[in-house]
């Protein structure tokens, strides 16, 4: 008999359960919060006090309760105040265009993004723009005097690098831009992308240009008076002492960057961690390789009266700058493609993970280095739910939950039982996922991004 009595109420569940039509009905009495009600149907918050309001339990431990509303209310609060669907949605458009104007205002560069250029990267490209600037008129005007092959290369890669340095400077003020829901990532990558325009810049306007002249210069030889050469050669070991100043500023600002990392001068420079003082270093690098090149073929031209040697110089000044630029290529084009982050890195946030007692297990782990000190965190938990329903029982009144569950008579009650506590369980799953991430977040502040998918 007992058998009997058991297969019904089993029966009598499931026929209960499959009546439930989960449709627009039901969706309708979803509950929405103030902020969501304000927003997403143009209410007032005056409009929202005379509707009916429903206390809810935050799943946070330091957070009070807060007001919900009922979604079928709230549409039917907007309707009253706006006449019809149709004057909604216009307002809606309208309200919508006001905050991309203004998204679009905020995000261009503030007045206060100019103390970027004042200290750290900033401060090093804008030492190399001025410093380049003034070295490129000054080789211009060496070449128009001597018609040196050598000196146009040189004059061509200061011009080089003071348009690669000044878009460097755009970039960096790029990078401060606020996110927006179009780049919710923020704005960062525009570094990399600068450096990777700069090397692809070095490569045609630095490289090309001074092959092509130390070609035309071997094909088409023309004797030069030795005497011309004094003012170049001038204007070269000035610029050479000038350039090795900016080099060491370079220098400087990535071993202090790359010593508060932990990393090697050379990690810090192969994984490009800081595209834009990347850039200057190796153009300055670049310069001063550059400028012993073309000063000794220089000098053995106006030794020995053969124009050949100013050549072979445009032509090394050439490779030098198409090697700088293969590599800002291929570093910066690694950075944009989203590389992982260190293996031991990574480990140590799997394990911090897995070391939680609420984790059974974690897989398919990624971590993205979105470069400039940000990393994103992604990962699928298997949470187990003993612990997350033990943790929500260690918060409740046991006495009165028993109290509950006694006063169970028939199958709607067990069914609003369940829902009820079942809903705050997964409350409570979702409070432990914020606080997982939360942790990650405070005992790794490179991550800013993390993403912790339940299975």
């Amino acid at each position: 008999m007992s058998d009997l009595t058991c297969l019904s109420v089993c029966f009598q569940v499931k026929a209960v359960l499959k009546k439930r039509e989960y449709g627009p009905k039901y969706t309708k009495n979803n509950f929405i919060t103030g902020v969501r009600a304000i927003n997403e149907f143009c209410l007032k918050s005056s409009d929202l006090d005379q509707l009916r309001k429903i206390k809810r339990r935050s799943p946070h431990d330091d957070t009070e309760t807060f007001t919900v509303y009922l979604r079928s209310d709230v549409e039917a609060k907007s309707l009253e105040v706006w006449g019809s669907p149709e004057a909604l949605a216009r307002e809606r458009k309208r309200r919508k265009e006001a905050e991309i104007k203004y998204r679009e205002s905020e995000c261009r560069p503030r007045s206060s993004a100019a103390a970027m250029f004042f200290k750290g990267p900033g401060k090093v490209v804008m030492v190399a723009i001025c410093i380049n600037g003034l070295n490129f008129f000054f080789k211009l005007l060496a070449w128009v005097y001597t018609g040196s092959a050598s000196m146009f290369s040189e004059a061509i890669h200061s011009l080089a690098d003071t348009c690669n340095q000044a878009l460097l400077a755009l970039g960096i003020s790029q990078s401060a831009r606020t996110p927006d829901p179009s780049h919710p990532y923020g704005f960062t990558n525009m570094r990399y992308i600068a450096s990777l325009i700069s090397g692809v810049g070095i490569f045609m306007m630095g490289a090309g240009l001074s092959w092509y002249h130390g070609i035309i210069g071997l094909l088409n030889p023309h004797p030069i008076e030795s005497l011309l050469w004094s003012l170049p050669l001038t204007i070269l070991i000035n610029y050479f002492d000038v350039v090795s100043a900016t080099l060491l500023v370079a220098i400087n600002e990535i071993r202090r960057s790359a010593r508060a990392k932990g990393l090697s001068f050379y990690q810090y420079v192969v994984q490009s961690h800081d595209p834009s003082t990347n850039v200057v270093l190796l153009e300055d690098a670049a310069a001063v390789l550059s400028v012993a090149i073309a000063a000794t073929c220089m000098g053995l031209t106006s030794l020995t009266g053969n124009p050949y040697y100013d050549s072979v110089g445009s032509l090394g000044v050439g490779t030098l700058l198409g090697s700088v630029s293969a590599f800002l290529i291929y570093t910066n084009t690694e950075a944009l493609l989203g590389r992982s982050i260190q293996p031991e890195r990574l480990q140590r946030l799997t394990e911090l993970l897995e070391s939680d007692a609420v984790v059974r297990a974690i897989h398919d782990v990624k971590a993205t280095d979105l470069g400039m000190s940000k990393v994103r965190f992604k990962a699928e938990v298997d949470f187990d739910g003993r612990v997350v329903t033990r943790s929500y029982l260690e918060k409740q009144d046991i006495e009165q939950l028993l109290q509950e569950i006694q006063q169970v008579k028939n199958l709607e009650e067990l069914e609003a039982f369940m829902l009820k506590h079942g809903e705050n369980i997964i409350d409570t799953l979702g409070a432990e996922v914020d606080r997982l991430e939360k942790d990650l977040k405070q005992r790794n502040p490179d991550v800013r991004h993390v993403d912790l998918e339940i299975l």
